[in-house]
């Protein structure tokens, strides 16, 4: 199949998804063409039948923001028509989706691809139920010619909040196993936890939704029991109040803020336990990464972790907020090592068997195939 994929390029869940969905298509035989205004951040390498086309906005005076949605459309068609595409895959409803609808219509319905659209989280729990977007997130889920969520919890999320009939496919992310496995390197243990300290890890684009501080008050608690270091990977808009808050407990020589962070395998494989106490996930795909290198994550029992963490089985899950008990939690693995070994063989072990690549990547091809044979493209 020719494939598009348009998607955000960031450092958050969908655009790492859309990603190595594209990257594992490509290794199908497919033709994949992602369609963007910068290039996927997880879309390093060289794979000859996968594409990059930029999305380029122009700027004019008259308008105060610039305009990427039909931008994005008009490079949907130009692409479609070039390449001949079969699917359009929207990670992300909008603006993708709603672009991609644009271009149907201007490619004409019979000849233009179709448009499948995955729905990834604050898509749908936050940006669209803002009244300026509601309507609009509405029709362009409806327009799809097939609708994929990430979880069974987003999938009724959304078929409540915006009372859509459609039929949605629970189709959940995925983890490259092969490349995500525990891979134990000393000088990393050395680096960061040098006299044998546990070590903690966080994982996100520390948006308020994430509950970072949560995360270094859990380790606070965690630290007076056990001797541990704290690793925080990634950056966002709460990084400066959470530098703050390490100063304020004295937590300085403890605690590591490492940004943004490509090669994340290394970091996995030196840490113990993975922090998560979100107060909003539809699903977790950087537990999960966790999972796939033996880490137990203690989680918060909210949107899609439950779908994904198994308590007491791979790792533990608590109320929002509730910092004391996942200290808890964290506590009890760190200090009992048969325990501990249990839950890192579990974790690995569903990822996986349950949320491997090459299974989820599996029913995507065949929701395009049932997609296309539901509504065929004509000869073009």
């Amino acid at each position: 199949m020719n494939i598009g994929i348009a998607c955000y390029p960031t450092y958050g869940g969908s655009g790492v998804v859309a990603a190595e969905l594209g990257k594992s298509l490509a290794e199908r035989g497919h033709r994949i063409h992602f369609i963007s205004y910068a290039m996927p951040i997880r879309l390093g390498g060289f794979l000859g039948n996968v594409v990059y086309h930029e999305v380029e906005v122009s700027t004019y005076p008259l308008f105060d923001f610039p305009l990427y949605t039909p931008a994005l459309a008009s490079k949907i068609v130009e692409v479609a028509r070039l390449e001949r595409l079969d699917i359009v895959h929207a990670h992300y409803a909008i603006p993708h989706a709603t672009s991609a609808y644009l271009a149907r219509q201007i490619l004409g319905r019979q000849n233009a691809p179709k448009i499948v659209t995955t729905l990834h989280g604050t898509d749908i729990t936050l940006v669209g139920l803002e009244p300026s977007y509601l309507p609009v997130m509405k029709f362009s889920i409806e327009q799809s010619d097939g609708v994929t969520a990430v979880s069974r919890f987003l999938r009724e999320k959304t078929l409540t909040n915006y009372q859509i009939n459609t039929d949605i496919e629970v189709i959940p992310n995925f983890v490259d196993t092969e490349k995500y496995r525990r891979n134990e390197d000393s000088s990393i243990c050395q680096t960061f936890a040098p006299h044998d300290e546990k070590i903690l890890i966080h994982v996100s684009n520390f948006r308020t939704v994430k509950r970072v501080p949560d995360v270094i008050q859990i380790f606070n608690l965690v630290r007076q029991k056990v001797p541990s270091k704290l690793l925080l990977v990634g950056d966002g808009p709460a990084r400066s109040n959470c530098e703050q808050l390490v100063r304020e407990l004295n937590l300085e020589g403890h605690v590591k803020f490492l940004g943004k962070q490509l090669e994340l395998v290394p970091l996995l494989s030196a840490a113990d336990i993975f922090l998560m106490p979100s107060q909003s996930e539809s699903f977790g795909l950087s537990a999960l990464e966790a999972m796939a290198c033996e880490i137990p994550v203690v989680a918060t029992s909210i949107g899609g972790l439950p779908e994904l963490i198994v308590h007491g089985e791979t790792g533990f899950i608590a109320e929002i907020g509730d910092i004391e008990r996942m200290a808890k939690y964290a506590v009890d693995l760190l200090t009992n090592d048969q325990k501990y070994t249990m839950f890192a063989a579990a974790s690995r072990r569903r990822a996986v068997e349950v949320f491997g690549a090459a299974k989820v990547v599996d029913q995507y091809e065949r929701y395009y195939e049932q997609v296309l044979s539901e509504h065929p493209v004509s000869a073009r």
